[in-house]
C-alpha cells in the first residue's frame, strides 16, 4: 500500500523560506515521478512542481508553473525515498495546502489527474 506523508509546513513571514518534504513507501520510489500541488480556500488544486523518475543515467527532469519559478526547487532523495520542495522568497499568495502526489505510470506528469497517489497535505501560511 502506498503512503505518502508531507511534512515541512507552517507560518512564515514574506519573503521567508520554507521546506516541505514527503516520505514515500509501499513501492519502489526511484521509478515514481512526484509532484508537488496546492489547494488554497474556494480554488482548485493547481500545479506547483514535479520531478520526473529516474532511469539509468538519465538524470530527472524538473518541472514548476510559471509563478514558482526561480523560488521554489524540486529535488529526491531516492535513498529517503523523499521528495523534497525548497521554498524561498515566499508570498502571501502562495498560501495553501500543499499536497504530495506520486505516479508509476509515467516519466514526468504536470496534472492531478496523472497521478495516482496523494498524500494528506501540509498547511503553508504566508503572512504579509
Amino acid at each position: 500500500q502506498v503512503q505518502l506523508v508531507e511534512s515541512g509546513g507552517g507560518l512564515v513571514q514574506a519573503g521567508g523560506s520554507l521546506r516541505l518534504s514527503c516520505v514515500a513507501s509501499g513501492r519502489t520510489f526511484s521509478s515514481a515521478a512526484m509532484g508537488w500541488f496546492r489547494q488554497a480556500p474556494g480554488k482548485e488544486r493547481e500545479f506547483v512542481a514535479a520531478i520526473s523518475r529516474r532511469g539509468g543515467s538519465t538524470y530527472s527532469t524538473r518541472y514548476y508553473a510559471d509563478f514558482v519559478k526561480g523560488r521554489f526547487t524540486i529535488s529526491r532523495g531516492n535513498a529517503e525515498n523523499t521528495v523534497y520542495l525548497q521554498m524561498n522568497s515566499l508570498k502571501p499568495e502562495d498560501t495553501a495546502v500543499y499536497y504530495c502526489a506520486a505516479n508509476w505510470s509515467r516519466a514526468g506528469a504536470t496534472t492531478t489527474n496523472e497521478y495516482e497517489y496523494w498524500g494528506q497535505g501540509t498547511q503553508v501560511t504566508v503572512s504579509s
